[in-house]
């Protein structure tokens, strides 16, 4: 595994499910983690494991909908640890799945507050932190969804859809910098967020499941691993693109 000693890393929705474990990671690899998320109980959860088992960690309550709250993020990053190296764009929701016909302007804002407007908002503030200190690498979730249509959930995919072009206009605009900027596009993973969309039903779980040629959903640590790698000096290279860890889902 890629090592990041000396490194700090932003996680946003740090409370739970892929983007607690990812921050479990990062800290697992030596960096120091600045957990993020709206919900603050789970929050100091996550930065406390990290602590319990040894690593370093800064809680910060932010609505990434909210530029006053990520600019206190950001700068609260940089005033407790004074860098910031890595950041994970993480925080996002799926909203009310509906068809089109169906869809509300109260859902189509919501998501897009968050899973669109908070991945800009977050980029504003990371990418001039990281320059003042040479540098690092983003990586901003994205899904299958931002890659293929998906009927009933037309908002959620038009979102993640908008995540990848901001991705990369970002990696563009930083090419000649010392930054890259990508995304991951999970399938279905097993989270709260997936079981949310099934409505807790077992058989829709199993649906998902049979949807991935793989016969399973992914697993947190399967996209934490890959948000590591994108972050790691072995993706060097690597700017502008968004991995696909679906199981094979958009490959039939």
């Amino acid at each position: 595994m890629a090592r990041f000693d000396g490194r700090v890393a932003l996680v946003t929705g740090a409370s739970s499910g892929i983007g607690r474990t990812t921050a479990l990671a990062f800290a697992d690899a030596g960096a120091a983690v600045v957990v993020a998320s709206r919900r603050e109980a789970e929050g100091r959860e996550t930065a406390a494991q990290i602590e319990r088992a040894g690593g370093r960690a800064l809680f910060v309550q932010a609505d990434v909908s909210r530029e006053a709250d990520v600019a206190n993020l950001v700068e609260r990053a940089l005033g407790h640890f004074g860098r910031l190296d890595l950041a994970f764009n993480n925080a996002g929701v799926e909203g009310n799945g509906r068809p089109v016909t169906e869809e509300t302007e109260q859902n189509f804002q919501h998501v897009f507050d968050v899973n669109v407007k908070g991945t800009l908002l977050s980029m504003k503030y990371e990418l001039p932190a990281m320059l003042k200190t040479g540098g690092g690498a983003i990586v901003n979730m994205s899904s299958i969804v931002g890659h293929i249509g998906f009927p009933g959930a037309a908002v959620y995919t038009a979102s993640k859809h908008a995540v990848l072009g901001l991705t990369r206009a970002a990696a563009l605009e930083h090419a000649k910098t010392v930054i890259r900027v990508n995304a991951v596009s999970p399938g279905a993973v097993q989270t709260d967020m997936m079981d949310r969309f099934v409505g807790g039903s077992e058989e829709g779980k199993k649906v998902f499941a049979g949807m991935h040629p793989m016969g399973r959903v992914g697993l947190p640590e399967e996209i934490a691993r890959t948000v590591l790698f994108l972050c790691s000096d072995d993706a060097s290279f690597i700017t502008g693109q968004s991995i696909v860890a679906d199981g094979g889902f958009t490959a039939t």
